[in-house]
Formats: C-alpha cells, structure tokens, sequence
C-alpha cells in the first residue's frame, strides 16, 4: 500500500466513522465558529454552517471519543519542504479545506461546567487551490539574488494527515445549552508536488529561465484554532 493509498483510506474511514457515530447517544452536539491561524500563513474562518464539531459517545465517565467536521476557506496557508528555499509568507491561497478530527477527551464533569483536554488525529484536503504567485515570485526573487522573477507551477493538493491536541472549557447557562471556548493546536501537511519553472534576472541583464521539480514540497497545515460554540444537551 503507498502512502497516498493509505492517506486516502485514512480519510474515508474517517468521514465512515462521523456518519456512524452520529446517530449514537452523545453527550453534546453543537454548532461552533472557528478561526484558524496558520503558522506563516493568514487567518481563515469556517464557512458557516458547514462546521460540525463535538459529536462522539461517552466511554466513562472520564473519557470521550469526539469528531466531527470544518469546512473551512483558507486565506493562506505556507508550503514546506521547498529543495531551494523556505518562505515566511503563504504560497498557497485561498482555497477550500475540509479537516476532520477524531480525538479522545479527558473530561471533568460538573452540574455546569465541563473542563476537556483532548488530543487526537485529523485528515484535511484543499481543494479550488490557488498558488499566491506574489510571494512566490517574491521568496524567489529574495533566494536568486534577481530583480525580477515571474513563475509559473503545476500541483497536486494531495490528502493530509496529522495530529493536534487542545483543550475545551464548556459553561451551561440552561440545562439545555452551554457556551464552548476551545483552543487547538495542529500540525500536519499534504502533498503537494510543486513542478514547473520561473523566470528572472536583473533590469538591464539577461534573462535567466530555471526548470524545478519540489517533488516533496507539502501543504503546512500548522497553526492554532480558537472555537467558540454553542453545545445542545440530548
């Protein structure tokens, strides 16, 4: 089996086990608005309502497994393991990204409020991706030494694995519902496969064109999540 072909059962498994879990009892579902600040990139929302988080079962009364869905838009997001040259800025951007998490939660229980710590898996795919061709060109113009540098790449955002951990502070203000402040960090990356070529040079010299292959170039899904959601007791 190739890591895609695993990457791709990972995925369908996943999306398998929120249609599986749905139906189960769970302790809370809820809607939850989202920001997602990823590590040199731009700061991204969910695309409301499509955010589903927090569904799962009790095993005890300590522990919970939780999953669920993001469908987020995407800012900006870096790319990683460039052979040449790494960039602070987002190369990849904006785009549409569904992640889904499964993790398993400590919790502590009370009348009112419940205090989680969680840690888990997550599977992410970008897809309606869009090079950000001015800090490409930028990043390298800066690595070249030019003063001008015009690119231009074919890509594959392939699918994404990764692990995250966090925790999650829930206030009831009724018996019914309850407030979620929730905080989570990822890290994770995907396929991207960057190929293709950039032009460039000095003002008044030669122009030089360069082919590359970044065959291992990846998507950094690498970066902090703020939740705030309103949770429904069944």
């Amino acid at each position: 089996m190739t890591l895609k072909t695993f990457k791709r059962s990972i995925f369908i498994l996943s999306i398998f086990f929120i249609f599986t879990i749905t139906p189960s009892k769970a302790q809370e579902v809820g809607l939850s608005f989202s920001y997602f600040l990823p590590k040199n990139g731009y700061l991204s929302t969910p695309i409301s309502p499509f955010s589903l988080r927090g569904v799962g079962v009790d095993l005890n009364d300590y522990f919970a497994i939780q999953t669920g869905f993001s469908l987020y838009r995407m800012s900006g997001m870096n790319i990683k393991d460039i052979d040449d040259f790494e960039s602070k800025e987002a190369l990849l951007g904006p785009n549409f990204t569904i992640m889904i998490p499964l993790e398993l939660a400590l919790q502590f229980v009370g009348k009112q409020q419940e205090f989680r710590v969680k840690g888990g898996g997550f599977g992410f795919y970008g897809f309606d991706n869009k090079l950000n061709y001015g800090n490409m060109d930028r990043a390298i113009r800066k690595f070249e030494g030019w003063a001008v540098a015009n690119s231009s790449f074919d890509y594959s955002h392939g699918i994404g694995l990764g692990y995250y951990f966090g925790a999650e502070y829930v206030v009831y203000v009724t018996r019914r519902w309850g407030l979620s402040l929730e905080a989570n960090y990822f890290i994770g990356d995907a396929d991207l496969g960057l190929k293709g070529s950039y032009t460039g040079g000095e003002m008044t010299g030669t122009l030089k064109t360069k082919d590359v292959d970044w065959a291992d170039s990846k998507v950094d899904f690498t970066g902090l999540e703020i939740s705030i959601g309103i949770l429904i007791t069944q």
